[in-house]
């Protein structure tokens, strides 16, 4: 017997759940909440996800990975000056009063929060920046090479300099909000795409 066939979208499920732990985190996310966000029963739950929460928060992060790996990867393509995109893209962390969907803070808190609890997500979170740090370095190798930029740095270790900015700007903000204090450190670390 096959079970009773799902009469929900897994991945349009998965993702009003990323809204509740957004919200509240992943240990104060309650099952009812979830269940209420997801609009699916216990059943139908537990039939999708057989491990429960933390089977849920793992689709999340790795669902919500791809699709901003996959935003930011196309936007970069799609940008005119690919360099200018970058410094617009790391400028936009410092301007933030939330932590929206499109600056990746949800990733950022799992990095933080949870990548050392579960070997899982922390295959999915160091995936990720491993994935932006090629997507980096192979910008910055085009634009060196087309002479965009003057930095004559590896631009594979130009790559994990950013990946590493993007993480650690995460848990800077956690502690400063100022605006101009996270623009300044941004500034200094972008000197290196001049």
């Amino acid at each position: 017997m096959a079970g009773r066939p799902k009469i929900f979208d897994e991945q349009e499920a998965v993702a009003k759940a990323t809204e509740v732990f957004r919200d509240k985190g992943y240990d104060t996310a309650s099952a009812d909440e979830l269940l209420c966000a997801m609009g699916i029963g216990k059943g139908s739950f537990y039939l999708a996800f057989k491990g429960g929460k933390q089977e849920l928060y793992i689709r999340s992060i790795s669902q919500f990975s791809d699709r901003f790996y996959q935003k930011l990867s196309d936007r970069l393509e799609a940008s005119e000056d690919k360099i200018q995109f970058l410094k617009q893209f790391f400028m936009g962390l410092a301007h933030s009063s939330d932590c929206d969907k499109e600056r990746g803070c949800y990733l950022g808190n799992a990095l933080v929060q949870l990548s050392e609890k579960d070997d899982e997500i922390k295959k999915i979170t160091a995936l990720l920046l491993k994935k932006l740090q090629s997507l980096f370095a192979e910008t910055i190798r085009n634009a060196q090479q087309s002479g965009e930029i003057h930095s004559t740095e590896n631009p594979e270790i130009i790559g994990w300099h950013l990946s590493n900015l993007w993480n650690g700007m995460h848990v800077t903000r956690r502690m400063e909000s100022s605006p101009e204090i996270l623009t300044g450190i941004l500034e200094i670390n972008l000197k290196i795409l001049d």
